[in-house]
């Protein structure tokens, strides 16, 4: 796990870019930087599982990312792996699939709500899940993974950006996940705040390779794009 988010200092980063055709203008230097206090977002309580409601209190301004110029679109990925293991539930994308294990994790384990806040954290530029929501903190032990997914959200609205396309794969041996799709994908889009035909998400096993494909673990990929507003 990275440094906790408290310990970073302040990082500033810039990037001139050229084009390397003579009748299109050049792209102008941008810059952003990290502000040099990091705080976690603060829980005030938490309760039940991926259907209960979870009230949580977040410091409103402890990251933010700030563009000299914006750009018309940022990409970002994302990606997670959990071990699966007896005795938890498994969630994927808010949704309880039933299963005789679940991820072992910190939070709640919802490898695709994970490294979907990779994806939107990273095109953004900012410092990854784990800094943010430290595995160490036990303010965020069983924590309702949506909670990290409507903090990544105001920070993108805060950037100006909106979501303009998001595809995840998730990569599992077992259970068959064509049977919660839908549901996975509209629990989805009401979390992002976007219309379900802007997500897509896949399922493919692992051919029964390593960790993924014994059905010991579960990972997801995410890529997004992020539109100006």
């Amino acid at each position: 796990m990275a440094a906790s988010a408290s310990s970073l200092t302040a990082l500033s980063f810039s990037f001139p870019f050229t084009t390397s055709t003579k009748s299109s203008p050049p792209i102008l230097p941008f810059s952003f930087s990290f502000p040099r206090n990091l705080k976690s977002p603060r829980i005030v309580s938490v309760s039940g599982a991926a259907t209960s409601t979870t009230s949580v209190e977040i410091d409103k301004s402890p990251i933010s990312a700030t563009p000299n110029k914006l750009l018309p679109f940022r990409v970002g990925h994302g990606f997670d792996l959990h071990r699966l293991e007896p005795g938890y539930p498994l969630i994927i994308g808010g949704i309880n699939i039933p299963h005789d294990r679940g991820c072992e994790a910190h939070s709640d384990g919802d490898v695709l709500l994970h490294c979907v806040v990779d994806a939107i954290l990273g095109a953004l530029g900012l410092p990854d899940i784990g800094q943010i929501f430290p595995d160490n903190d036990p303010k965020w032990k069983g924590c309702d993974s949506s909670v990290f997914v409507h903090e990544s959200v105001r920070l993108m609205h805060e950037a100006g950006y909106d979501i303009g396309n998001l595809d995840a794969t998730l990569i599992l041996q077992r259970p068959k996940l064509s049977p919660h799709k839908d549901a996975i994908k509209a629990n989805l889009s009401a979390l992002l705040g976007v219309d379900s035909s802007v997500v897509n998400i896949k399922a493919k096993t692992h051919e029964k390779v390593d960790s993924l494909g014994e059905n010991r673990s579960i990972a997801a990929h995410t890529v997004v794009l992020l539109m100006k507003k």
